[in-house]
């Protein structure tokens, strides 16, 4: 998984095939990587979920986290005031309601303490 801090301030305006946050994509990475990129949906976070297609040499914002893990997090609700992130749809796929479903349906616990300060 990717966080973006900073970056072109590119996004993307569906879910991937196999984004994270579509429930029918569910397993296609580790706990793991749910359990880094936790901090992202945390209250005033600055580092976005990055779609994991761009990679690391382009990031750009993750579209399933701008529609469901977004709302809480700094950078993005700056990036919304500036009328910069619009045109972004879930493509018609069932997306997991916030941050914490989708980390919860991907292995990481309930109780596992980086999803604690995780904003729903």
């Amino acid at each position: 998984m990717v966080s973006v801090a900073g970056g072109s301030g590119s996004y993307r305006r569906t879910p991937c095939p196999n984004c994270p946050w579509r429930i029918d994509a569910v397993g296609e990475f580790p706990a793991e990587a749910f359990r880094h990129s936790a901090r992202t949906a945390y209250d005033m976070a600055k580092e976005s979920f990055a779609c994991h297609a761009s990679g690391s040499d382009k990031p750009a914002t993750c579209a399933g986290f701008l529609l469901r893990g977004a709302d809480h997090n700094l950078g993005i609700r700056l990036r919304r005031m500036k009328d910069e992130l619009m045109e972004v749809c879930d493509g018609g796929h069932e997306l997991h309601e916030n941050y914490r479903a989708m980390a919860i349906a991907n292995g990481v616990p309930a109780d596992d303490p980086v999803l604690a300060a995780c904003r729903d």
